[in-house]
């Protein structure tokens, strides 16, 4: 027993330095052809992890892993350029970007341009197998389809079209035609949205609040960034700063603020959905709960890290369900066996305590909707820990 924790702790460390690793910046333009809608070109910007920073170089030899990639989909006539600020800060952290450049005039197509995305996705696939590609045997299976206001609505588009996107993520995204609320509806992918609070080109209240409440997923989050506005989810980009002038009310944080609490969530939640760093999702959970700049819900938890001295007493021994819940939790563990469960708010004030045997039912109707914390020891002071929200 003792050698298997040994090599699962092993695997653990090695994994995390393989995520951790960083890497340069490759790039290279691909132009990929959907047969299925008369030959439909579909030239692509794609970024991706190198040992050296340049065109068309080697993707990264070191360690031989394979990639996430990350399919992103641009604002009403912005261009792949204005969103530098997302390949900076996600390939060299192991992700491969694709940027497609269609639908770029004043009247798109929305649909055709989801279509895209979802193409696009399965393109990387693709590559991935084709031994004379540079990102042959390097792309992963798991991926996300992303996207800034316009594209942010395709992206909910794209979802049910191709069965092989594995998570969503969008910033500001914009309802589209067809609807990209309704499309919500039929979403269970894990999906986080971003919103500025004080964005007046695509209010939240009617774009992303709507799509979110939609969404099915059993893993969702909705991220507000007090004082952020649309455009500045991207670089500067001339129309999109023309267009949001003419609104109001203006943002109140700098474009480099928004930026930093941006990926201060995206990374880790990226890391944990589709790489599996489970340290990444517990570190997602922790910090969104004491954070000033934002606000937000969600409706799970990415990683229940559990805590003590006992690995084999957290693994098999305590469990906390459902979770989320509204009214009752249930704590269960071995039969006849005595513990107490202590039960504290986001700022560590305790609010409930409980001994009892085997298991017990805890009214949680009268509690706050929110996270909180939970500590289950036994009588010889083995500790399990975790969360669970209140919806």
């Amino acid at each position: 027993m003792k050698k298997i924790f040994f090599l699962a702790a092993l695997f653990c460390c090695s994994f995390y330095s393989l995520r951790a690793q960083t890497y340069q910046i490759g790039h290279t333009t691909i132009t990929f052809v959907d047969a299925s809608r008369n030959n439909r070109s579909i030239a692509t910007e794609i970024y991706y992890p190198a040992d050296l920073a340049g065109e068309n170089v080697p993707i990264s030899t070191l360690n031989s892993i394979q990639f996430p990639s990350l399919v992103f989909g641009h604002g009403f006539v912005m261009t792949w350029d204005a969103y530098q600020n997302f390949w900076n800060a996600l390939v060299p952290n192991g992700y491969i970007m694709a940027f497609p450049k269609t639908e770029g005039s004043f009247s798109p197509s929305h649909l055709e341009y989801a279509k895209d995305l979802a193409f696009v996705i399965d393109q990387m696939n693709f590559l991935g197998t084709q031994s004379s590609s540079i990102f042959y045997n390097r792309v992963s299976a798991m991926n996300a389809v992303m996207g800034h206001s316009m594209g942010g609505g395709a992206s909910f588009l794209a979802v049910p079209i191709n069965s092989n996107i594995t998570a969503l993520v969008n910033f500001a995204s914009a309802e589209t035609t067809p609807s990209a609320i309704t499309a919500a509806t039929s979403i269970t992918v894990p999906a986080l949205l971003f919103a500025g609070a004080n964005d007046c080109v695509t209010p939240p209240s009617t774009n992303q609040l709507s799509m979110y409440n939609g969404l099915l997923s059993s893993c969702k989050t909705y991220i507000s960034i007090i004082g952020a506005s649309h455009c500045q989810m991207a670089n500067n980009n001339a129309l999109c700063s023309f267009g949001e002038s003419t609104c109001s009310p203006a943002p109140t944080i700098t474009r480099s603020a928004q930026h930093a609490i941006l990926f201060n969530y995206v990374l880790p939640w990226l890391d944990f959905q589709l790489k599996g760093v489970c340290s990444q999702g517990a570190t997602f959970d922790s910090q969104i709960i004491s954070d000033t700049a934002i606000t937000y819900q969600k409706n799970c938890i990415q990683c229940n890290v559990l805590q003590n001295n006992d690995s084999a007493f957290q693994a098999s021994e305590i469990r906390v369900f459902p979770n989320p819940a509204k009214e009752m939790i249930t704590v269960k563990g071995l039969s006849e066996k005595e513990y107490v469960i202590i039960i504290t708010d986001s700022t560590s004030k305790e609010i409930y305590q409980q001994k009892f045997t085997e298991n017990c039912t805890i009214d949680i109707s009268r509690f706050a909707s929110g996270v909180y914390l939970y500590t289950v020891s036994d009588l010889f002071d083995k500790m399990t820990k975790g969360k669970f929200i209140k919806k």
